[in-house]
């Protein structure tokens, strides 16, 4: 049974997050569950991977965006944490790599002297 409840919280939270991104301006939708791949679709170039769990692996999380967004481009990685719904969704956790992290600091501008 807990397995299913833990499926169906992270179903909840890809929906969640796809009516966040939709409410900031991307037209993006959540995928079947259990459809493989980004957890988000719509952004080009951005793979998506959501987590609702107790305990996440980030080293494990890092490694299955990069082997899904070579071809993809940016891989995001957001984190849900326990006692977060979705009228705290802004205090959702962004995981990204720090190079990735660099190069969309550089591309908003921030760096230059």
């Amino acid at each position: 049974m807990e397995n299913v409840t833990r499926k169906a919280r992270g179903r909840q939270s890809e929906i969640i997050l796809a009516k966040y991104l939709n409410a900031h301006g991307f037209n993006v939708y959540a995928t079947t569950s259990g459809a493989g791949g980004s957890d988000i679709l719509g952004m080009e170039g951005v793979d998506w991977e959501v987590k609702s769990r107790r305990n996440l692996d980030i080293s494990g999380l890092l490694k299955q965006l990069e082997r899904r967004s070579r071809d993809k481009g940016l891989g995001l990685g957001v984190m849900r944490l326990n006692g977060q719904g979705e009228a705290s969704i802004d205090d959702w956790v962004g995981i990204i790599r720090l190079a990735d992290l660099v190069y969309l600091l550089k591309a908003s501008g921030y760096g230059k002297r």
